[in-house]
């Protein structure tokens, strides 16, 4: 490998000897960014694993605006907690699950969600209450110790009524297994916690900010260039493509991930094998805000 691939990390650089179309692919592929806050915030997940069994579990929310990193945070330490074989049982033991809410607070079509995950057979005209009790019994069989719940703030989209119970069905699972539940979504899901205060205060809420131009979004900038597989280096981080991509992704990681995807394709599809400038102009990227004035404008 030549001299001009020491910018990049060992994998990235085996994959400067992939096709123009597998580079692509592979860029658009998802991959970890292990940034200093995600870190810590893996740290405090990882605590809720070790945390001894008791009758009052600690649990956790995590609050981010949308396209911030916070599924992909929360998908990254279910990967670095994987299911694994049982020595004394048939099963394997799953420590930690990953499912989505449902898009309305529903307790049977959440039970079903739990099952999708774990593979089992069930009628999906089943009783709730049978579900309830394959979905108990089952967990405690894999030994699940943290559930992970995405896009929680989807409980608003019901009444009062169902919002309440739907926490309660959370609260329930708790108790009962003894697990600990991590939330993930808006700051909506925060205002549906309230509606339950003996499980909104088992809830510790750890936000995700958007980022600021600074020292620390630089450093987010030199991570994902060294993970880009392009021949040449682009310097994210000087001042100038520093300040144009924060103005373009808005603080938000997501929207960075999606403007140098999109950055890195043009620079190998037109030769330049570093992103510059003028590759930043070509793609004509829409930031956030300016998006939400178009749909705005249109209704």
């Amino acid at each position: 490998m030549s001299i001009e691939a020491s910018h990049l990390t060992e994998s990235a650089q085996k994959a400067l000897l992939l096709t123009d179309q597998e580079r692509i692919y592979k860029i658009k592929s998802d991959r970890w960014i292990g940034y200093p806050y995600a870190k810590e915030v893996l740290q405090q997940l990882d605590e809720l694993l070790k945390h001894p069994r008791n009758n009052r579990m600690p649990n956790m929310i995590l609050i981010g605006e949308s396209n911030n990193g916070k599924t992909m945070l929360a998908k990254r330490f279910c990967q670095l907690n994987p299911a694994f074989d049982n020595p004394n049982g048939d099963s394997v033991i799953a420590p930690v699950m990953y499912i989505q809410a449902p898009p309305v607070p529903d307790e049977g079509r959440f039970y079903n969600a739990i099952l999708d995950s774990l593979f089992a057979p069930y009628r999906p005209s089943e009783r709730v209450d049978k579900k309830q009790f394959q979905v108990l019994k089952l967990l405690r069989y894999v030994e699940l110790k943290v559930l992970v719940v995405d896009e929680i703030h989807h409980i608003l989209a019901g009444s009062l009524h169902r919002q309440r119970a739907f926490l309660n069905v959370l609260k329930y699972l708790s108790n009962e297994l003894q697990i600990s539940i991590v939330g993930v979504g808006t700051k909506d899901a925060l205002r549906a916690l309230q509606t339950e205060p003996q499980l909104a205060n088992r809830f510790k809420p750890i936000q995700l900010p958007r980022w600021e131009l600074n020292d620390d979004f630089k450093r987010l900038l030199a991570s994902f260039e060294k993970m880009l597989p392009l021949k040449h280096p682009s310097e994210l981080k000087q001042d100038a493509l520093a300040s144009r991509l924060y103005a373009m992704c808005e603080g938000y990681i997501g929207e960075l991930s999606g403007v140098l995807n999109t950055a890195a394709e043009w620079a190998i599809l037109n030769g330049t094998e570093h992103i510059n400038q003028k590759a930043l102009a070509e793609i004509r990227w829409t930031p956030p805000s300016e998006r939400k004035r178009q749909i705005d404008r249109a209704q």
